[in-house]
């Protein structure tokens, strides 16, 4: 989804920073284009998360809309999940957007607007334990966080897609 978001964005002409752990496949998938920057960005990486954040700044300007959309998944009844599978679910798909979205506020907020888009899942709601504890955690945060950001011109978005295959899943 973040590959299709990323072209649209660049093909109605505006700057786009790409991310993702593989720059160079983030790079290969969007192709070449002065208004695209590709960036390293491990979600779980507070580091990371800064130096993109910086980085977007340094070359745009500004951020006017981030888009959370990292994640991962773990199947499994619950007692069969380890508690570190538990952990990476919920550090990837939490506690990573929060990363990087504590890392672009005070960039939307110095510029007095904004926009955070964050992709939850529909199938969130009913669909594995791990998943579903950190698309509820993504909901709460999300709707909490509108509040707080409001006064500032920032603007929240939660986007649940309904069902279609991404290569989050594979075939097994």
């Amino acid at each position: 989804m973040g590959t299709d978001i990323a072209k649209a964005a660049l093909t109605a002409g505006h700057n786009v920073v790409a991310t993702g752990r593989n720059p160079d496949a983030v790079a290969a998938a969007l192709g070449d284009s002065d208004q695209l920057l590709v960036v390293k960005l491990d979600v779980t990486s507070t580091p990371d998360a800064v130096a993109a954040v910086d980085a977007a700044a340094e070359r745009f300007g500004g951020i006017d809309v981030l888009v959370n959309n990292a994640a991962s998944f773990y199947a499994g009844f619950f007692e069969e999940l380890t508690p570190e599978q538990m952990d990476r679910q919920i550090t990837t798909t939490l506690i990573g957007p929060m990363n990087v979205t504590r890392a672009v506020l005070p960039v939307m907020r110095a510029q007095r607007s904004g926009h955070v888009v964050t992709i939850s899942s529909s199938a969130g709601f009913v669909f594995g334990t791990a998943y579903s504890a950190s698309k509820f955690g993504i909901e709460g945060w999300m709707e909490s966080l509108r509040q707080e950001v409001a006064d500032f011109g920032i603007h929240t978005t939660i986007v649940n897609p309904g069902f279609f295959r991404t290569q989050l899943l594979t075939p097994e």
